[in-house]
């Protein structure tokens, strides 16, 4: 009875973000009328978006597997509060990131600072090597947090057997850290590449012109500024299928592990000093300059215009915490609902999982754009903007939270689902028993990445909002448009300390609840 109304809910779910994503395009395209062939300029835009997003992603997760390792196997003083800040870029809204990030690396950064002490040029970073900088900075956290979870799945008594057979380092990742590598990491670099493939802001801030443009951007340009909706449309179209395209390879190329279950302890990975101790600790060391020092950089710059914001600001960060609340829970009981579906591998498992991830294969402003061309017959597009905003959230983030609980979900099935079958353990009881507590640690990181996710959102808000529906982003964009920008600078530091803290309450339950 329990299978049958997870397979129904998750049929439901299913349908209702098939048509979310589906219907918006259809209107788009259906506007569109004919389409144009592809330009000059949009092949560029393709190979550039391509390239850009395939070293960005390769490069977040070689250089996540060495820090994620070196967290799962040290213990020290501050270390959950550091992987919590480790996270924080993903977290931030693009435009405070592209801001911390000129700070340091900027012409007048503290990077090029260094090198010009040391007589050496200074670097740019405007162009594509600051557009892979920002796509690595925005996620390398991400791939970190997905392979941290990895290893933390590993059961601990997996690790003490191999400590008592005296199996050598070597031979340790050979049999239980590559098997969990091999499963997770393609799906931590599909995602960011889809990231990657999608990508308007930072291509608008440190990208642009015909060398260093992508898709997004082309879509954007080509709504925003030609009304172009055949071009948008065709855009759409070829993003469409490149992300589809990632995401069928992805599906033949994972493999999930088959640890077998465990006592639900944490891992204890025991590896003695030396060089290995050295290199946990440059790891570690490294990805936290390279991560917190911009974020130091945004509070220096916002804390003296504190004190003197506008009245926009404070009805903005209401706004966004509304919606990005509102996202929320919508959008982690429809994860979870997927997860558990296709993790019982019935028949359309796979149309399931294809369905959950159908959302990064388009874009936040073509979905926007098509429903309101949706809503137009019948209300006033502007009045709907909130309404719009926390539609397209819960879209654009569902596929992390779903990615983030499939495994986990797998595992949960494979370990404890005979036993719960056998005890006549099903519905709310099962849930309240098994369920939550063995995805706490995954669902209380899904709805923190979630609500952050929201409160960051500057894409459908910035085309359709008036002056009474303005969120803290576009009021941050504002201001900078303004040339204020100390208060700018304030404004974006009140939003980054709400996005975080919003990420740290919903992660610190999930934690906290699942060790109970």
């Amino acid at each position: 009875m329990a299978r049958r109304a997870v397979a129904i809910a998750g049929t439901a779910v299913a349908a209702s973000v098939a048509a979310l994503v589906l219907l918006p395009l259809a209107a788009v395209m259906l506007r569109a009328g004919a389409w144009p062939a592809l330009a000059p300029g949009d092949a560029q835009a393709l190979w550039f978006t391509l390239w850009q997003a395939l070293l960005s992603a390769v490069a977040s997760c070689l250089l996540a597997v060495p820090v994620a390792r070196a967290l799962a196997r040290r213990r020290f003083w501050g270390r959950a509060a550091l992987i919590t800040l480790m996270g924080a870029p993903f977290l931030l809204p693009t435009i405070v990131a592209v801001m911390g990030l000129i700070a340091v690396f900027g012409r007048s950064g503290l990077f090029n600072q260094g090198l010009g002490m040391l007589g050496l040029s200074p670097l740019s970073v405007y162009g594509a090597q600051g557009v892979i900088l920002a796509h690595v900075f925005l996620n390398l956290p991400l791939a970190v947090r997905m392979i941290l979870q990895g290893w933390q799945a590993i059961p601990a008594e997996r690790f003490r057997l191999a400590q008592s057979l005296g199996f050598a380092p070597a031979q340790v990742a050979r049999h239980l850290e590559w098997p969990m590598l091999r499963a997770v990491v393609p799906g931590a670099f599909a995602v960011i590449f889809v990231i990657c493939l999608t990508s308007f802001a930072v291509a608008l801030t440190l990208g642009g012109g015909p060398k260093a443009t992508t898709v997004e951007l082309a879509i954007y340009q080509a709504v925003r500024f030609d009304f172009d909706l055949g071009r948008a449309a065709m855009l759409a179209t070829v993003q469409f299928a490149l992300c589809a395209l990632v995401a069928v390879l992805v599906w033949r190329v994972v493999t999930p592990a088959a640890f077998g279950a465990g006592l639900g302890r944490a891992p204890v990975l025991r590896v003695r000093g030396g060089w290995p101790l050295l290199a946990d600790g440059l790891a570690i060391g490294g990805a936290a300059l390279f991560l917190l020092l911009p974020l130091v950089a945004i509070g220096l710059r916002g804390v003296p215009g504190l004190f003197d914001l506008p009245d926009a600001v404070w009805q903005g960060a209401m706004r966004s915490v509304s919606v990005a609340l509102a996202s929320t829970v919508v959008t982690v009981p429809a994860a979870l609902i997927l997860a558990l579906r296709v993790a019982n591998g019935e028949r359309g498992a796979g149309v399931m999982d294809g369905v959950a991830l159908l959302p990064l294969a388009s874009s936040g402003l073509v979905l926007g754009t098509g429903l309101f061309l949706l809503v137009q017959p019948f209300a006033v597009p502007s009045a709907l903007a909130l309404q719009v905003t926390v539609a397209v959230n819960v879209a654009l983030s569902l596929p992390f939270v779903y990615r983030l609980l499939l495994p986990e979900a797998r595992i949960l099935r494979a370990d404890y689902g005979r036993l719960s079958a056998s005890l006549g353990l099903r519905g709310v009881a099962w849930l309240r028993l098994v369920g939550v507590p063995r995805l706490a640690r995954p669902l209380g990181f899904g709805a923190g990445l979630s609500a952050a996710l929201s409160m960051g959102d500057l894409g459908v808000i910035a085309l359709f909002a008036s002056d009474q529906s303005a969120t803290l982003p576009l009021v941050v964009q504002r201001l900078m448009a303004a040339y204020r920008m100390e208060s700018a600078a304030a404004a974006a530091l009140i939003l980054v300390g709400l996005s975080f803290g919003l990420f740290w309450a919903f992660d610190a339950w999930g934690r906290r609840y699942a060790a109970v």
